[in-house]
């Protein structure tokens, strides 16, 4: 079982800084870590792996500094880890950033694919059933528990408002997961010693045949019209006294009255 897990690096500070060009985040003055919802895509693959045999490759698209971030990954178990770097990309929305995780995929081999269910940073969703489109493999969403699994078929629980879906799908196949499908495994410390001398391969859009006019900030469809550090609001409160709790609700009530919510 060849199973591709995509990950995404996403700032680990509320002190971002962004670029007054382009208005999107300057990834390389920020502090960094993995997608907390990829690590349990990342878990997923390693239980997968273990029940089924086979590989586990975990590949990003990002600068250089993703290499780090990458090994926490190789730390955890999984077997390789690619970066998708290249100044072509720069720029690139989910709309192109899914064709090129998607062409990835293409050149590594797989029989899943795995995705947390969103980023913390942009909280699209966008980027797993995209790479799914482009591939043209089914995808399930919001993935809770997979409840059998073989070579050829998968069958999971998809988590909704109210209750799951039990869905059937053949393989190959992408899968988002949600935070209640496992519990993510710490780094080993022989995993933290493979990962201080493991050195992550970096591949460029040529190396995935992948087209220029497809990716970056000319080519993307959309665009960040403007992106803010977050600014600290602290609210008011007022306090409502009275003899007992009938005079307090009387008081309460022509109070939220004069502000306006009641007529």
């Amino acid at each position: 079982m060849d199973i591709v897990v995509c990950v995404k690096q996403v700032p680990d500070t509320t002190d971002i800084k962004v670029d007054p060009e382009t208005g999107t985040l300057k990834r390389e003055t920020a502090g960094t870590t993995m997608n907390p919802f990829d690590m349990y895509a990342v878990e997923e693959g390693l239980r997968l792996k273990e029940k089924l045999g086979g590989k586990v490759t975990v590949v990003t698209m990002g600068p250089p500094m993703a290499k780090e971030m990458l090994k926490i990954a190789i730390a955890m178990g999984v077997d390789e880890a690619v970066l998708l770097s290249d100044r072509a990309l720069a720029g690139s929305d989910t709309w192109a950033t899914s064709y090129a995780v998607a062409q990835m995929c293409k050149k590594l081999g797989y029989n899943m694919i795995l995705f947390g269910k969103q980023a913390i940073d942009g909280d699209t969703a966008q980027v797993g059933p995209s790479v799914a489109e482009y591939l043209d493999i089914p995808c399930v969403t919001w993935v809770k528990k997979v409840r059998e699994v073989s070579e050829t078929e998968i069958t999971v629980e998809r988590m909704m408002e109210d209750g799951v879906d039990v869905v059937k799908a053949t393989l190959p196949v992408a899968l988002t997961v949600v935070k209640e499908i496992n519990e993510p495994r710490l780094e080993s410390l022989k995993g933290k010693m493979r990962a201080k001398k493991y050195e992550v391969p970096t591949w460029s859009l040529a190396d995935v045949n992948g087209d220029p006019a497809m990716v970056g900030l000319k080519n993307s469809p959309t665009r960040v019209a403007k992106s803010w550090s977050p600014e600290r609001k602290f609210g008011k409160a007022e306090m409502i006294d009275g003899a007992d709790a009938a005079e307090k609700a009387d008081k309460v009530f022509n109070r939220v009255k004069d502000l306006g919510f009641i007529k």
